[in-house]
């Protein structure tokens, strides 16, 4: 294989293709919005920096990796700074928990909700330091292209009880409600359900303990900047601003893309990043295995949307850290109504970020840039007007972090704008508006997960989110480094 097109620069496009440009493949990123980035896009206005997220960075060596493979380092492109806390956990009675790895602190947090859970978390701890062992270590950057490989997974899988939810896991060993919530949030993240994620994500846990949690100076998107100046250097192309229309096939071999402009662009093998449902039903509308696999795909449960308020004020909040959750006053029956009913409730969730109390940088002299974020049911779910919606959830969200948090949030407000499902499927064609691709439940998991190489064009592969390992930085590096292996083997 001298050359490759990848299509997308979200964080798994990106770091596919420096795995190949690495390994001597000619490789073009082809991007269809007029920034790198995909999910990680972000805006400059009035003199605020808002990152469109993700926003946590964990296990930082496997992005070191990308630069290590041309015997480089990170830190020429990129400054990663600690965040401490990793998150600050509030709930509506009041109660905060500052969750990090620094393990006499977090045991004296765990005490103030019950001090008999001390001894739970510390089995837990043991617990989620297994999966991690078992699902990270060993299978998360190996793709499972066919069941045998899934079956040779099993074992570790039934040790660790993998048909629990996190939450379920959580339970066996603590008590508090509280901490409960605490251990068990973390799947949101990535899209899942506490109530439904499989319990190997536990493995959450530990990859935050050990790597710690990170914010890349500047904002996230210098980490793309970051990724894409490494992958230019060693002689990678990328071409902005011209979406794909086509993956052009002949026979079972994908032959190149077809982009808006019309350029036709060929290559020995084809890579999408793009959202999965999106490249097989619109990017292969030609192709007859593609449409099988569309159908399957529309079977599939999809993780919710989110609705993401952006907004830069006044004044600077040392007392507010780097990352919250906003807990609401319900857990379970809120989760229920995102993912299973499609009602968007009257409370919420939020994730406050708050980047710089971390990084001064992002906005004007005397003022602070946020985003909150609230999970809502997908389009398929919930398929209502954003345009009407949209300005009163924002409204309701502002006043609840006014409420909690800063009394005259309205009166301080600079500018301000939100993100709403329609927005997720417009900019990024993601399925139904959903912000992380298919559910990472054991059925949509490894093997069940669309698989990394295509099972009918064996030089068509897959990476990102809606592939295996799944979501989040660590996630799609991962399935990046499954990829290139699969696609190196070939040359």
């Amino acid at each position: 294989m001298k050359s490759a097109i990848v299509i997308g620069s979200g964080f798994g496009g990106l770091a596919l293709a420096i795995r190949l440009q690495s390994a001597g493949v000619q490789t073009t990123i082809v991007e269809a919005r007029d920034k790198p980035g995909g999910r990680a896009y972000y805006w400059e206005r009035d003199g605020f920096t808002f990152d469109a997220g993700p926003t946590v960075i964990t296990d930082p060596a496997c992005l070191e990796e990308l630069w290590a493979l041309t015997g480089r380092s990170m830190s020429e492109d990129v400054t990663l700074d600690p965040v401490h806390p990793f998150y600050r956990l509030n709930w509506v009675d009041g109660t905060n928990f500052d969750y990090s790895n620094d393990d006499t602190q977090l045991r004296s947090e765990i005490a103030k909700l019950n001090p008999d859970d001390i001894a739970g978390y510390g089995k837990f701890l043991d617990y989620a330091e297994g999966v991690y062992r078992e699902g990270y270590e060993k299978l998360g950057h190996v793709a499972f292209l066919d069941f045998a490989s899934m079956i040779k997974a099993a074992p570790a899988l039934a040790k660790y009880q993998a048909w629990n939810s996190v939450y379920a896991m959580v339970s066996k060993f603590v008590k508090s409600e509280k901490l409960r919530e605490a251990l068990s949030f973390h799947t949101l993240l990535v899209g899942g359900n506490p109530m439904t994620t499989s319990a190997i994500y536990a493995l959450i846990h530990k990859l935050e303990r050990d790597g710690g949690v990170w914010f890349a100076r500047g904002g996230t998107n210098r980490l793309v900047a970051g990724m894409v100046a490494q992958f230019e250097r060693i002689g990678g192309v990328i071409r902005l601003g011209d979406p794909v229309t086509r993956i052009e096939t002949l026979g079972d071999r994908a032959t190149g893309v077809v982009t808006k402009s019309g350029l036709t662009i060929q290559a020995d093998a084809v890579a999408t990043n793009a959202d999965i449902m999106h490249s097989y039903r619109d990017l292969l509308s030609d192709n007859r295995s593609a449409r099988r696999a569309v159908n399957r795909l529309e079977r599939k449960r999809y993780s919710p949307s989110l609705f993401v308020v952006h907004f830069g004020i006044k004044g600077a909040w040392p007392g507010i850290p780097h990352h919250m959750i906003l807990f609401g006053p319900r857990y379970k029956g809120l989760l229920t109504d995102i993912y299973d009913t499609g009602v968007l409730s009257e409370d919420f969730s939020l994730y406050l970020h708050h980047p710089t109390v971390t990084d001064p940088s992002l906005a004007p002299e005397g003022h602070s840039t946020f985003y909150a974020l609230a999970p809502v049911p997908h389009m398929g779910k919930f398929p209502m007007n954003w345009d009407e919606v949209g300005p009163i959830l924002e409204k309701r969200i502002l006043d609840e972090v006014g409420r909690r948090l800063i009394p005259d949030i309205h009166e301080r407000i600079v500018t301000k704008f939100h993100y709403a499902p329609a927005d997720f499927a417009t900019d990024l064609n993601a399925h139904m508006g959903s912000a992380f691709s298919l559910e990472p439940i054991l059925t949509q998991s490894a093997y069940f997960r669309v698989h990394n190489r295509d099972d009918s064009i064996p030089n068509l592969y897959f990476v990102g989110a809606g592939t295996h390992p799944g979501a989040g930085i660590p996630g799609v590096v991962g399935s990046a480094k499954a990829t290139a292996a699969l696609m190196l083997e070939r040359q």
